[in-house]
C-alpha cells in the first residue's frame, strides 16, 4: 500500500443512534464519505481513496448491521487494514433503548433486526451484535440527549478543528442521579465534597458561577484532587497516546452535575490545557433540575 494511502474512521452503532447525521457533519467538514459501506468493500476503500489522493485523515464510511456476518466482517477488515499500515479509527454512537424506541416511533418505521417481533426486540439484538465492536472502539457518543445539532456540534469538536497530534480530551459534568454517562472512558466522583446545594445562596446557582467555583475549590480536599488528578490523567494520556487512542471522555460526577462537578470539570480542562493537551468541556445535567 502507498505512503498516500490515508487513515480514515469507520461510524457504526445502534441504528437510530445518529450515524447519518454524524455522517453529513463530516462531509460538510469536508471529508469523503461512504454511507452503508460493506466492511469486506473497507480495504478497497483505502486503496482508491489512496488512488485519487484524498486527504489523508478525511475519508469515513458508515457501516451498519445489515450484514449478518457484521461483527466478523468489521474485525477482519480493521485487522487486515491494521496488517497494511491503514490505522482505522472506530467511532461508535450510542444510545439507550427508551431514545431509540422513541425515535423510531416518531418516523414510524421498524428497526432493521427486529423481524417478526417488537422494536425492543430489534434493538436488544442489535446490542449483542454490537458488543463487542463497541468494547473496541476509539470513540463513543451517547446521543439520548442530544438533538440533530447537538451531535454535529459534537462531531465538528472532535474533527473539525486544525490537526493537532495527541489526545483529544472531553470533560462532562454529570448528576449521578441522573445516571453515569455511558460514552465514558474515566469517571471520578466529587461527592466527597460539601454541596453548595445546601447554601441558600448558593444553590440557585451552578458550578459556573465565582461564588459556587470559589466554595468548592475552598475546601479541604479539592486542591490536592485536582493536583493529583492532573498528575494521574498525564500518566493516562500518555499511555493512551503510545496505544494509538485519539479520545479519551473523562466524566465528572456529583449528586445533581450543578454545583461540585461544573466546578471541578472546569478546573481539570484548564489544568489540561496547560499540559498542551486538545479539551473540551461540557456540562450535561446544568439546568435539568
Amino acid at each position: 500500500m502507498s505512503t498516500t494511502e490515508p487513515a480514515f474512521v469507520v461510524i457504526t452503532g445502534m441504528s437510530g443512534a445518529g450515524r447519518s447525521t454524524a455522517a453529513k457533519a463530516l462531509e460538510d467538514l469536508g471529508w469523503f464519505v461512504i454511507d452503508n459501506l460493506p466492511p469486506g468493500l473497507l480495504s478497497s476503500l483505502a486503496e482508491e481513496a489512496g488512488r485519487v489522493n484524498v486527504a489523508a485523515d478525511r475519508v469515513a464510511a458508515v457501516v451498519d448491521v445489515r450484514s449478518l456476518a457484521f461483527t466478523t466482517d468489521l474485525n477482519a477488515a480493521i485487522k487486515e487494514l491494521d496488517g497494511r499500515g491503514v490505522g482505522v479509527r472506530v467511532v461508535f454512537l450510542e444510545a439507550s433503548d427508551e431514545g431509540l424506541v422513541r425515535r423510531f416511533e416518531n418516523v414510524r418505521r421498524p428497526h432493521p433486526l427486529q423481524g417478526d417481533g417488537r422494536l425492543v426486540d430489534g434493538i436488544d439484538r442489535e446490542r449483542g451484535i454490537l458488543r463487542e465492536i463497541r468494547a473496541n472502539a476509539d470513540l463513543v457518543i451517547d446521543t439520548s440527549l442530544l438533538n440533530v445539532h447537538e451531535l454535529r456540534k459534537k462531531i465538528v469538536s472532535f474533527f473539525g478543528g486544525e490537526d493537532r497530534p495527541g489526545l483529544k480530551v472531553n470533560v462532562v459534568s454529570f448528576g449521578y442521579k441522573y445516571g453515569m454517562p455511558v460514552d465514558a472512558d474515566l469517571v471520578v466522583d466529587c461527592r466527597f465534597l460539601p454541596n453548595p446545594h445546601w447554601v441558600p445562596e448558593l444553590r440557585p446557582m451552578n458550578g459556573l458561577d465565582a461564588p459556587v467555583r470559589d466554595y468548592v475549590l475552598s475546601q479541604p480536599g479539592a486542591k490536592e484532587f485536582l493536583d493529583g488528578y492532573e498528575e494521574v490523567f498525564g500518566v493516562v494520556a500518555a499511555g493512551y497516546a503510545r496505544e494509538g487512542k485519539s479520545y479519551a471522555t473523562l466524566a465528572v460526577g456529583c449528586t445533581g452535575g450543578k454545583h461540585r462537578s461544573v466546578a471541578m470539570a472546569e478546573q481539570l480542562g484548564a489544568r489540561f490545557r496547560d499540559r498542551g493537551m486538545d479539551v473540551q468541556v461540557s456540562h450535561r445535567d446544568v439546568g435539568r433540575e
